[in-house]
């Protein structure tokens, strides 16, 4: 199946858990992201087509939790290789700035940087 993403996603199981909006409970963890969309890992399978209120609880700079809160429609869901676990790709609908500037600080985050030489 050929990629049609546009942007590299970052890998980060197991680190930033995905948590319903309505109910406050936790949904699975993303596996990775972009500022389209995002994979999440899950103990169930997500309902294909289906939209997801969805939250983020992230640390802001003063240690408090800050969260994001964004809709997203589930585009595909499948068993992952590890047993009970589930792979779940969201499209996201309309993400709130506080998406796209944690996208954006991940990637920072993340990428590799050539070292300066020093003159």
């Amino acid at each position: 199946m050929p990629s049609q993403r546009r942007i590299e996603r970052h890998q980060l199981p197991y680190y930033l858990k995905v948590f319903n909006r309505i109910t406050d409970k936790p949904m699975g963890y993303i596996g990775n992201l972009s500022l389209d969309g995002l994979m999440l890992i899950s103990q169930l399978p997500m309902l294909v087509n289906a939209r997801f209120d969805m939250r983020l609880k992230v640390p802001s700079h003063e240690g408090q939790i800050r969260c994001i809160d964004f809709y997203a429609t589930c585009q595909w869901s499948r068993e992952d290789v590890t047993p009970g676990n589930f792979d779940s790709g969201f499209a996201l609908v309309a993400p709130p700035a506080e998406y796209v500037e944690m996208v954006d600080a991940l990637r920072r985050y993340f990428s590799f940087h050539p070292l300066q030489a020093s003159a």
